[in-house]
């Protein structure tokens, strides 16, 4: 029932409707393991991961109409100014879905009692120690289950020790674009797994700012989103890049003159994905420390 709600072609045409859309994926996929899954001692531990399964399992179905829909036009589209035009309405679409994830998964990391929270963003809270590498893993994840605030604080860095996170961030973030293009490569709509993931990790961040500061959940959502939206950006360009390439091998012979067109768009989402990856890690490093 839930696939109805949602048509890919007038999610392009209105992009903003898939915020609320994720929004409610998001919500329901938290609300149907609590009830079904939460209760059960032998399911608790995997919660954190179930929820970011069904909201995987709802935004399927979309997901791989989008990516249909897009290699139809690199089909009938030949000039490239309009296909990247095209390609931007999905983009657009799927960033609004992303949002709609990180703001209800964020709004019941702060709602819900920490006895709910705990089990239900266990996983993505020991991500997000293990990010922080400078704090020790243990005492970290140990003390923000139980709601303690932990380095929540930014510096600006050095041009030296900037370059060198930057490095790292684009080490880490390269792997998570790697993936994100073959999953979706090979399973059409498989990336939409990983940007849910993050949806969900990003979201505990926020949350855990969000209790540890006065502002509350909008700064936390300004903090992370500065440059965490470019970089879902990028990972979302080459999601699409991966699923128009499979679409086109399932679709066109090798050879064809059709199937070197969709692989030369593909090629060049592939580029601007890297680009916008890049300017992300730049943005983490050097910008949001300003604000924040």
């Amino acid at each position: 029932m839930l696939e109805t709600l949602v048509n890919p072609k007038k999610a392009e045409r209105k992009p903003w409707e898939m915020f609320i859309i994720g929004l409610l994926y998001a919500a329901i996929a938290v609300l149907v393991v609590d009830f079904i899954f939460l209760k059960n001692p032998v399911f608790t531990k995997y919660t954190s991961i179930l929820i970011v399964a069904f909201t995987v399992i709802f935004s399927i179905p979309f997901f791989f109409y989008i990516i249909k829909i897009e290699e139809e036009k690199d089909i009938k589209i030949k000039s490239e100014r309009k296909l990247i035009k095209e390609h931007g309405r999905a983009l657009s679409a799927l960033m609004f879905l992303f949002l709609g994830y990180v703001l209800a998964f964020a709004i019941l990391f702060v709602v819900l009692p920490k006895d709910v929270v705990e089990p239900n963003f266990r996983a993505q809270t020991e991500t997000y120690c293990l990010i922080n590498s400078k704090y020790n893993f243990e005492e970290c994840a140990s003390n923000l289950l139980v709601g303690k605030a932990v380095g929540n604080e930014s510096q600006i860095p050095t041009i030296k020790e900037g370059m060198t996170r930057v490095s790292t961030i684009l080490s880490n973030n390269f792997y998570v674009l790697v993936f994100s293009l073959l999953f979706s490569f090979l399973f059409g709509a498989g990336a939409i797994f990983i940007l849910a993931w993050n949806a969900s990790v990003i979201s505990t961040a926020i949350g855990l700012f969000a209790k540890s500061n006065i502002s509350g959940l909008p700064a936390g959502m300004a903090r992370y989103l500065i440059h965490g939206l470019p970089e879902i950006a990028s990972y979302f360009v080459v999601a699409l890049a991966g699923g128009i390439i499979g679409t086109a091998i399932i679709k066109h012979e090798f050879g064809h003159e059709k199937f070197w067109r969709v692989l030369q768009d593909s090629l060049d989402l592939i580029i601007l994905s890297l680009v916008i990856l890049i300017v992300a890690a730049f943005m983490e490093v050097f910008l949001t420390p300003l604000f924040f």
